[in-house]
């Protein structure tokens, strides 16, 4: 089955520019111009993925994304001329799943939506929640006894240290912002600091041997957050 790809932007020229890219790869296309006929196409097409611009003329895509979540759980890739850090942060935390700065290449939105295709279908067959063990090149994460590996051998975290390792594995591929992990590991505890969390990921790193130039499982979004990489 094709995947159906919703694209909402108010410039006909991207809208027309995006849905030819995007045919002729196998994807089926829908349009929407403004931010209530995205969330009406988003409720009643149901489609695989939704192509974002921040800049709609009605509603701020910030705040679509925001209406979105409160209903579903459809993959934002959020496209826009908004490049700053603090305009990515703030979508990725509304709950879009990755951000892509105009002007951008054909090449790479492909592989952003395929990423983000085959993350929601690993999603659907299993998570960390339902599997006992996540295996990815030499990592090993055992879920029920919190052990690791990292080929034969045994890696022991701190407490905060697996966390955020658990975390990055739920969301494999999708960017995380500092924000969204300090919540979630210390309960918000020192929201509006980020050193803790930089030195506990600096500190993982180092225990998966991690070359900071070529990293094999985590990668920094710099001035954002952190993902883990795919398979």
């Amino acid at each position: 089955m094709q995947p159906l790809v919703l694209v909402a932007d108010d410039e006909k020229s991207i809208r027309g520019f995006l849905k030819v890219s995007l045919e002729t790869q196998g994807y089926k296309c829908i349009e929407a111009d403004c931010g209530r006929a995205t969330l009406m196409l988003a409720a009643s097409c149901n489609p695989d993925i939704l192509i974002l611009d921040l800049g709609l003329p009605d509603i701020d895509g910030i705040d679509v994304i925001g209406q979105l979540r409160k209903v579903s759980q459809i993959p934002i890739l959020i496209v826009s001329a908004r490049g700053h850090d603090r305009e990515k942060i703030e979508a990725l935390d509304a709950g879009a799943d990755d951000y892509l700065t105009k002007p951008f290449s054909v090449a790479e939105l492909l592989a952003r939506i395929r990423v983000i295709i085959r993350r929601q279908s690993i999603v659907h067959a299993s998570s960390l929640q339902t599997e006992s063990t996540f295996k990815m090149g030499d990592l090993t994460v055992d879920a029920d006894k919190r052990r690791v590996w990292l080929s034969n051998d045994e890696i022991h975290l701190t407490p905060n240290e697996y966390k955020v390792l658990a975390l990055l594995i739920k969301y494999q591929g999708k960017v995380l912002t500092h924000k969204f992990i300090i919540e979630n590991v210390w309960g918000g505890m020192i929201a509006d600091d980020t050193q803790s969390l930089r030195v506990c990921m600096g500190n993982l790193r180092r225990k998966l041997k991690e070359d900071p130039a070529q990293p094999r499982y985590i990668i920094t979004e710099i001035g954002v957050g952190y993902r883990l990489a795919d398979e």
